[in-house]
């Protein structure tokens, strides 16, 4: 997988951290964007002190703006040439409800506008690669997901897992859309289930209670190396090029909720989510 090079969001621990290790080690280039440079200097050490030879370069980004997810693109495409792999991987869970300054309630900015949007920026780059392969971290919780069509926020009925399970069913269905409108067969897009895994995105920013509770459920949970093994999956594996288009768990296509196959709903998402990042033409720039 030499001169090959793969962006991974949220790179600087848990599953993010793990997959950057990972690729790596298969020869890979990565590229780990996190939201300080500190947080990347850390994760880029820890991975050098296993494996001195890794090729690895960072990009900082606060994935709650737009506005900054627009100047990451920006300096992207004044640093590469081509990026062959795309880990939209970074996620959050809330247990509060806080608009961003987009005025958008913070898991659907992060979890679900993000990948959208830095996906649509990077499709020039990921273009020039002869296999590009898109890749978004969804969960199985997007089967108790239900996309509010009338008021994404939650503004009414604010609940962290209701928000969260929302915003995974809605990387499902964009997975979905995707796929259906490509303009490029090549194009590559899937979502992956890691599973119940040990991280800490149930105490980074939730209240006591929740974070008691995210303890406990952990406990049972796999290690952020067996969690990243999907993503890691399909970045490399040349046997299944061409693989579009599906919901992934341990290395194997699965159905997905009744909600998430729902065609009409993969378009209505797709058309509010242009309207909330202000986008006209998805696709207008590789077409």
């Amino acid at each position: 997988m030499a001169n090959k090079t793969c962006l991974i969001t949220g790179a600087n621990s848990g599953i993010g951290f793990e997959t950057a290790k990972a690729l790596c080690v298969k020869g890979y280039k990565v590229i780990l964007v996190c939201r300080t440079k500190e947080k990347a200097n850390t994760a880029i050490s820890n991975i050098k002190l296993q494996y001195p030879e890794a090729n690895m370069d960072y990009a900082v980004a606060d994935l709650s703006s737009q506005a900054e997810i627009r100047s990451l693109a920006k300096v992207l495409a004044e640093r590469q040439q081509v990026i062959d792999v795309l880990i939209n991987n970074a996620g959050s869970w809330y247990s509060d409800m806080v608009l961003t300054d987009d005025g958008i309630e913070r898991q659907w900015a992060i979890n679900h506008l993000a990948p959208f949007l830095l996906t649509h920026l990077l499709l020039p780059l990921m273009m020039a690669s002869e296999d590009p392969r898109i890749i978004t971290v969804s969960s199985d919780s997007h089967f108790h997901g239900k996309i509010h069509f009338d008021d994404v926020n939650l503004t009414n009925n604010y609940h962290g897992l209701r928000a969260y399970a929302q915003s995974k069913l809605a990387n499902v269905l964009f997975t979905r859309a995707f796929d259906q409108i490509k303009p490029h067969r090549k194009l590559t897009i899937n979502a992956v289930q890691p599973g119940l895994v040990k991280t800490d995105i149930g105490l980074k920013h939730t209240f006591s209670f929740h974070g008691l509770i995210w303890k406990l459920r952990r406990l049972t949970g796999k290690t952020p190396d067996k969690g990243a093994a999907t993503s890691i999956f399909l970045a490399s594996n040349e046997k299944i090029k061409g693989e579009s288009g599906k919901y992934w768990d341990n290395c194997k296509s699965k159905a997905v909720s009744k909600k998430a196959a729902n065609t009409y709903d993969a378009e209505r998402l797709w058309n509010l989510s242009l309207q909330q990042c202000g986008i006209t033409d998805y696709f207008g720039q590789i077409v």
